[in-house]
């Protein structure tokens, strides 16, 4: 009989098991944003699933796990070298280590998860403990150094477009970590299934160093088709509960501001090289000025559509981005420019600006000011999740990379109650990328405002992943959220995660849209991670209990 050429891949797989562990992972990072190759998952978690089946010690399964692991987020995370290439003439030589440095360290949340399955017998009751301790170790990245949990395998199903929108809305009662949970059980059940299935169609018998995959073949209690119309159902499942979500879920309460988001486009290399700050500032006086007017413009179309015999005046609101405003002036001490600003932008209500700011004990910080009308300040939020390596340096690093140790953190989430703007939830930068950590939840904004500064990170992959997670809390909080990108990519989203403006990378502009009121507080904004940490802990559960729950 001739050899199945599956079987021939396979083989070649087992004969070179830790290269090849190496190349899934890193053609798992494809599932993630801006690609979002969904189906790849089945083909890398189904081979990784079936080499967990036939592992002989829990010490492969980790050595395994680790490699396909640093092959996740080497790829994934391949963008964070574009920070360290401006100002590459100081720290050329740490070129090479943003993203394989991160890779190293996040490696082990997916060997100790290998290893730990091995605790469970080989089958599909070993693979679903795979996907459970791997979510669990996603979701313990938020306390890594001050937390770093980007590629989230949830986020792979916010695809562009309505299909994403439909896709994402179950993160309103599971939240990211519970898609990702599900998006785990799928793949590698349903992945290694059909594997096995394919291959023990096969009798051919073959060699292989480690174990034979046509022996073993531990999930054949469901077969290839069985594994497909599980599957079908799943997602059958997933696409109507989104669908119904999406219909039927409306606003509630009265509408939020008219929203101006203006992106200066302005290259960090000026910002940092401290290149024509007056006109930086003057370019940013000037947009402002047009999407005032724009704003206006909009602002009395609603009130002539009004069909209430009291049309309400929506208040506008405009967003500079974080670090926005230019020069070494902190804007705390310039009356003077703060005063221009509002001058230029008359007839907003409030506007939002990012810049640093040095607190009572000469410490800077990252701050949103929220300024008044007449130029005074109305609010300060001071960034409390700082970058790893960017903004603050870990102790235990010997090398001196940050300069001068850093910039202090704020206390967190806030809420802010405005002079007649609804209350408004703040947010700097990649904040936003920590799922159940961006409200108060004390006291619960109509509204989230987002500035960033994703110029570091070049046309990449970053801003995009960091986009997406702006539309997965819009989801998770069912909170409409304007996001404010220096070079792009700005936006406003619904609270359905649904877009309503959008302006991409490298290119200077500004949106206008007038926010929707809120949707009724979510099932994930009420209790936020313990949704997902009950869930996992369900499947652990069903694991080690006796019974039938997921087969023997």
């Amino acid at each position: 009989m001739t050899s199945f050429p599956l079987r021939q891949h396979i083989g070649f797989f087992y004969s070179t098991r830790w290269y090849s562990i190496l190349g899934l992972g890193a053609l798992t990072a494809l599932a993630l944003p801006p690609v979002y190759a969904l189906p790849i998952l089945l083909l890398t978690f189904g081979i990784f699933g079936h080499f967990l089946n036939t592992v002989s010690n829990w010490k492969q399964a980790a050595w395994a796990g680790a490699l396909f692991g640093f092959g996740f987020y080497a790829t994934g995370l391949y963008w964070l070298i574009n920070a360290v290439m401006i100002r590459a003439d100081q720290f050329w030589w740490f070129i090479p280590f943003p993203s394989i440095g991160c890779a190293l360290i996040l490696a082990p949340t997916v060997a100790i998860p290998s290893a730990l399955s091995l605790l469970a017998p080989a089958g599909i009751r070993r693979l679903a403990l795979f996907s459970a301790t791997w979510t669990l170790a996603d979701m313990s990245r938020t306390f890594l150094f001050s937390g770093f949990t980007w590629n989230s395998l949830g986020s792979s199903v916010a695809i562009p477009g309505m299909i994403g929108d439909i896709l994402i809305q179950p993160a309103a009662w599971i939240g990211e970590d519970g898609l990702t949970l599900f998006l785990m059980l799928f793949s590698t059940l349903c992945g290694t299934t059909l594997i096995e299935s394919l291959l023990s169609r096969q009798k051919q018998e073959v060699s292989y160093p480690l174990s034979s995959p046509c022996q073993n073949l531990t999930c054949q209690n469901l077969t290839g088709l069985q594994a497909f119309y599980y599957g079908i159902s799943l997602i059958v499942l997933w696409v109507g509960l989104g669908t119904w979500r999406y219909t039927t879920v409306q606003p509630v309460g009265k509408p939020g501001p008219i929203v101006v988001v203006v992106q200066g486009n302005v290259p960090e290399t000026d910002k940092i090289g401290q290149n024509s700050p007056r006109d930086i500032f003057t370019r940013y006086l000037t947009l402002t000025a047009q999407g005032i007017q724009k704003a206006q413009a909009l602002q009395t179309s609603l009130i002539s559509h009004t069909a209430s015999h009291t049309p309400i005046n929506r208040p506008i609101v405009f967003l500079w981005p974080e670090t926005s405003f230019p020069g070494y002036d902190l804007l705390q001490d310039s009356p003077l420019a703060r005063k221009i600003i509002m001058r230029d932008a008359t007839g907003a209500q409030a506007g939002f600006i990012g810049a640093l700011r040095r607190d009572n004990e000469g410490r800077y910080r990252n701050s949103l000011f929220a300024l008044a009308p007449d130029g005074t300040i109305e609010a300060v939020y001071d960034k409390a999740r700082l970058v790893p390596f960017g903004e603050y340096q870990p102790p235990f690093i010997p090398l001196q990379i940050v300069p001068n140790g850093g910039l202090a953190a704020g206390p967190g989430p806030q809420t802010w109650h405005l002079a007649h703007i609804s209350a408004v939830g703040p947010l700097i930068c990649y904040e936003v990328i920590f799922s159940g950590e961006i409200t108060n939840h004390k006291d619960r904004p109509r509204w989230l405002a987002n500035v960033t500064n994703d110029a570091w990170f070049g046309n990449s992959a970053g801003p995009r992943q960091h986009l997406t997670s702006v539309r997965l809390r819009a989801v998770e909080e069912g909170l409409p959220i304007a996001r404010a990108a220096n070079t792009g990519i700005s936006a406003i989203y619904n609270g359905l995660g649904h877009r309503l403006a959008f302006l991409n990378w490298g290119r200077q502009g500004v949106l206008v849209a007038a926010l929707p009121a809120a949707l009724p507080c979510t099932l994930f904004g009420h209790y936020g991670q313990m949704i997902p940490l009950l869930l996992c802990s369900v499947v652990l559960c069903a694991v080690f209990l006796r019974g039938h729950f997921l087969g023997h």
